[in-house]
């Protein structure tokens, strides 16, 4: 405050003090009307400063609702302050439910039976929706649904006192508890639009002090009102909020589906690994001790760890449908081990049509008899058994559950030389493809065929990368990218190491190793006891594969055993 400012003020203060003076004069003429004019003066600053504390109030509520987001705390923190504005014993909040027609119970709150009940819970015997139609007309007998339709307020000083509504429902509750419903204020919540979204209904306004039931005044009906207009606008951004993120998670699990489609059993893969990595970012909430002792999630991080976990094979979008499900090593289109066994049936016509044509020429020159025939016949069956025996080695090796160790690989090499002769041109035994898949050491991938499922990953930060997360999910993309980095920098697609690998990727990466390890439908390999990858993700641990704190809680705390009895067979939980 500047210094030309203080001859002002005290100015003002000067004439307030000859004004107070003159009013002070003017009482003591006449003792009865200057008591009465105190009394006034009291009553109105009273009143004012009431007033202005309700302003006060109604401005702090319209801040508190404008910044809940959350809507079931939003229909609690409405309830209650209409409530506390109106000295309400009690009171319910109905939402509007077009798509069905009728208002839907939200929320009962009532003080003197100590109830707090959410639409969540199982109350739809004693709080059933009400519909706003009946029989084809406008439902006016019920008050809640007649001041949904009109968007008037109607205030009653004893329901048990009125013709113009049917009260069924409150008499019926009466009865079951033993509470008296009376006066009663029922008040339209409209939005912007000046459509009816929902609808407050009070009961028992109280004396303060006495705690009498006694009717809610007009000047409850205008404090309401205006709670009842900032209560719609938040309870509007509420609800689209929640309809966003209801739109989104149908997203997600839209994604989830598509791939679904392209391989049975990755869908089920997403949901697994989302679930799971809940549960282990859940349980190092509950941690108290140990290395997460200081960590924990916020709600806002817990459901950004959960869209990453959905999310984080959304790339497989665009991996080819014969690489995701490979069955067999030989597997592209179609199972190409059908065209081997065929050209074997085709080598093995060959090798019979020789020894025909061997025959048919001994006997044109006179050279066949009984011994060159047990020759023959010994020499063909030698090496159609050997042709039966290399086929089912082929077979045997296009399997993914064959493991290739050196020596099979040499003898396949060996079979794939071989040559046979159609019109007198030569033929391998095996394409140098046929060779090359089949001698994958371990599973039915090559190694080409592995870089194109890596690449997944690189299309997952691609497609998220497009997608405008809001700044909650801003790391959504870095927890997602990570789950097949590992601590000692061999991981893909970065080769990042323990230092730049958040806490949340390093989560799902665990998550994502456990459920491929002991998933039930994979088709190339047979489900895997809990025990045996318990095992291997403890080798991993040691390797700096995967990060060990993760790995001990999810062990010590059981997670592994619960997470078994829901998603695996029984007899894997050994």
């Amino acid at each position: 405050m500047s210094d030309r400012d203080t001859p002002v003020i005290h100015v003002q203060l000067e004439e307030l003090e000859e004004a107070e003076e003159a009013r002070s004069r003017l009482y003591s003429r006449d003792k009865r009307l200057d008591h009465l004019l105190q009394n006034v003066i009291s009553e109105v600053k009273a009143y004012a400063g009431e007033q202005n504390s309700q302003i006060k109030r109604l401005t702090q509520i319209g801040l508190a609702l404008s910044s809940e987001k959350d809507l079931d705390r939003l229909l609690e923190m409405i309830l209650s302050e209409a409530r506390h504005f109106t000295c309400a014993d009690a009171g319910t909040l109905y939402l509007v439910d077009r798509q069905a027609n009728q208002l839907r119970f939200a929320i009962l709150q009532n003080v003197t039976l100590g109830s707090r009940i959410a639409g969540m819970d199982d109350v739809s015997a004693s709080f059933p929706s009400i519909p706003l139609e009946k029989d084809g007309e406008p439902n006016f007998s019920n008050v809640a649904s007649y001041v949904a339709l009109s968007g008037d307020v109607v205030n009653m000083v004893d329901v048990y006192d009125t013709t113009s509504f049917d009260f069924t429902g409150p008499k019926h509750y009466d009865a079951m508890t033993g509470y008296r419903s009376k006066s009663m204020l029922v008040i339209p919540m409209k939005n912007h639009q000046n459509e009816t979204i929902g609808v407050l209904q009070l009961l028992n306004a109280q004396e303060p002090g006495s705690g009498k039931v006694t009717a809610f005044s007009e000047e409850h009906m205008d404090l309401i009102g205006s709670l009842a207009s900032q209560a719609a606008v938040a309870l509007t951004n509420a609800q689209l909020i929640q309809e966003l993120k209801n739109l989104f998670y149908s997203f997600i699990r839209s994604i989830a589906t598509a791939i679904d489609e392209k391989s049975p059993f990755t869908g089920g893969h997403v949901r697994r690994v989302a679930g799971l990595t809940t549960m282990i970012a859940g349980k190092i909430n509950e941690t108290d001790h140990g290395p997460f002792a200081d960590v924990h999630f916020t709600e806002a991080e817990m459901e950004e760890i959960h869209l990453a976990a959905w999310m984080h094979d959304v790339g497989k979008i665009t991996t080819p449908e014969h690489v995701i499900d490979k069955h067999t090593k030989l597997e592209a289109i179609v199972d190409r081990i059908e065209l081997v066994d065929a050209r074997f049936d085709l080598i093995r016509r060959g090798i019979e049509n020789d020894h025909l044509r061997t025959r048919l020429s001994l006997l044109e020159r006179g050279l066949f008899d009984r011994g060159a025939s047990d020759e023959l016949n010994k020499k063909m069956e030698a090496e159609l058994k050997t042709l039966e025996e290399e086929r089912g080695f082929v077979k045997a090796c296009n399997s993914p559950l064959e493991p290739m160790n050196d020596e099979k690989i040499a003898r396949l090499q060996e079979i794939a030389a071989k040559t046979y002769q159609i019109d007198g041109r030569e033929h391998p035994y095996l394409t140098a493809d046929e060779a090359s898949n089949l001698s994958t050491r371990n599973g039915s991938l090559t190694d080409d065929e592995r870089r194109v499922i890596e690449k997944h990953v690189l299309m997952t930060i691609e497609i998220l990368k497009e997608l405008p997360f809001p700044k909650g999910l801003s790391r959504l993309v870095e927890f997602a990218a990570g789950h097949h980095e590992k601590l000692d920098g061999s991981g893909y697609p970065f080769g990042l190491r323990d230092h730049q690998l958040p806490l949340q990727a390093r989560i799902i990466a665990v998550a994502d190793v456990f459920e491929a390890l002991t998933s039930r439908d994979r088709p190339y390999k047979e489900p895997m006891k809990v025990s045996q990858a318990v095992e291997i993700l403890r080798r991993m641990k040691d390797q700096c594969h995967i990060d060990p704190d993760v790995f001990d809680l999810l062990i010590e705390s059981g997670l592994h055993t619960e997470y078994a009895q829901r998603e695996l067979n029984l007899e894997q939980e050994g």
